[in-house]
């Protein structure tokens, strides 16, 4: 039986425009602790097109943009969003491969 958490969501059911607002590191966990092994980062951004809802994308290794003073209008390579199961309720993740600037800024 197919899942919801097998589905993967189509990139233009978060619009046009993704305005990166904070970078935070993501951690590695052993054992359900978290480690001080830092895996990848968190990049979050705010979608004009849906309400300006916030979405972080997770990206392994290492930090490819600082957080900016205000924001900045951002690409992402490979971006995939899925479905997941946490805390009661079913929840939007991404990832991707790359974050990158876009050349106008907003």
């Amino acid at each position: 039986m197919l899942k919801p958490s097998d589905m993967i969501i189509s990139n233009a059911s978060i619009g046009t425009k993704c305005l990166l607002v904070e970078v935070k590191p993501k951690y590695e966990y052993k054992e359900n602790q978290r480690t001080d092994t830092v895996i990848g980062y968190g990049y979050t951004v705010v979608l004009p097109d849906k309400q300006f809802e916030k979405l972080t994308v997770k990206i392994d290794g290492k930090q490819q943009m600082e957080t900016p003073d205000g924001y900045t209008e951002v690409h992402f390579d490979d971006l995939a969003l899925y479905i997941y199961w946490s805390q009661g309720q079913y929840t939007v993740g991404a990832r991707a491969a790359g974050i990158h600037a876009v050349n106008n800024k907003t």
